[in-house]
């Protein structure tokens, strides 16, 4: 009999972080799973440890190299209607996917379904509690739930922690799996599903223990540098949100506006100018294009405009300005830092 959910669980040399990833699944409230841990060539001990764990779990090795091989090795193995990513390093709080089923149920129009987290640091000490920016970011991750926010504010960063997705199997068969773009493969993931017209949403409440360490993939391979990221959003505007756009004007003068000009240009969004609100560069040219004063906006005919600002505090004070102008993100406006 097929279980109801498939988690599909990816590793590279686990390590000692890798039992309590898994024994968290295996303690799910919603028993009704299977557990595909996929090795993906590690050179430690910490997959063979987990033979004979439970009936439910099932070890396979990865053919190919890279975590999206190594999920597409386990989703071409599951059976369920429901799919689940899990990472090696993390920990699911013993709900995560009886509260991911029913958020699904009640919305049959999502097809992805994501989880709030809780940011930790190593082995998650009293005194790992995120700080500075990774709080700013897990504040950001947690507020952004409803497919509506989701899909307006997918091109600041990806909405969807990827150890905590799960799928409808018939839409991660449409998408054909995890990709090997040269960026972010999670980001690329739900970039595709936003750009087929999918939906993806988020229950209330954390279901997922989220750690940060050094050694982390995000933190050592070149396809998750921030340009890479800035590369994938630059793709998928170009192709998707700004073909019929016409002229682009974008918020922000300084380094990360002339960097999304830089990508849009080259894939041939045609532009007009910047908004800034800096007094050395209001008045003056970048890229050859003129820097307006962010007053301007009333000016601009509708012009569509790509935020490039992503101080903190900046984006609230730039959606207050917005809808005094009587624009709307998302249609009139998006931001993309």
């Amino acid at each position: 009999m097929k279980p109801l959910v498939s988690v599909i669980l990816p590793v590279h040399n686990g390590g000692r972080w890798l039992e309590a990833a898994v024994d968290s699944i295996l303690g799910q409230t919603l028993a009704d799973l299977e557990l595909i841990v996929v090795d993906d060539h590690s050179n430690d001990a910490a997959p063979a440890r987990l033979a004979g764990r439970d009936e439910r779990l099932r070890l396979l090795s990865s053919p190919e190299r890279g975590v999206s091989c190594a999920f597409n090795t386990g989703f071409a193995a599951s059976c369920a209607p429901l799919v689940a990513r899990m990472d090696a390093d993390d920990i699911a709080l013993p709900a995560r996917l009886e509260r991911q089923v029913g958020y699904l149920q009640e919305h049959p129009a999502v097809d992805i379904c994501g989880g709030c987290v809780e940011i930790f640091v190593g082995d998650g000490t009293s005194q790992s509690r995120p700080a500075g920016g990774n709080r700013r970011y897990q504040a950001w991750l947690n507020g952004c739930r409803s497919p509506d926010a989701i899909r307006r504010e997918l091109f600041i960063e990806s909405p969807i922690p990827n150890p905590t997705a799960m799928f409808r199997r018939q839409a991660l068969q449409r998408l054909g799996g995890y990709g090997d773009p040269g960026w972010p493969e999670d980001y690329d993931l739900y970039l595709r599903a936003d750009a087929r017209g999918m939906r993806m949403g988020k229950p209330d409440g954390v279901l997922l223990r989220w750690r940060d360490h050094e050694r982390r993939l995000t933190r050592r391979d070149a396809r998750y540098a921030l340009e890479r990221f800035q590369a994938a959003k630059a793709h998928y505007l170009a192709n998707t949100r700004l073909q019929s756009a016409g002229p682009v004007v974008i918020w922000g003068a300084g380094p990360t506006g002339r960097q999304m000009h830089d990508l849009l240009r080259e894939r041939g969004v045609p532009m007009q100018g910047f908004l800034d609100v800096h007094p050395r560069r209001v008045g003056g040219r970048k890229r050859g294009l003129p820097v307006w004063p962010i007053e301007h906006v009333d000016d601009l005919n509708g012009r569509f405009i790509l935020v490039a600002v992503g101080a903190a505090g900046a984006r609230d004070r730039i959606r207050s300005f917005m809808q005094g102008r009587g624009r709307a993100e998302g249609a009139d406006y998006l931001f993309v830092a």
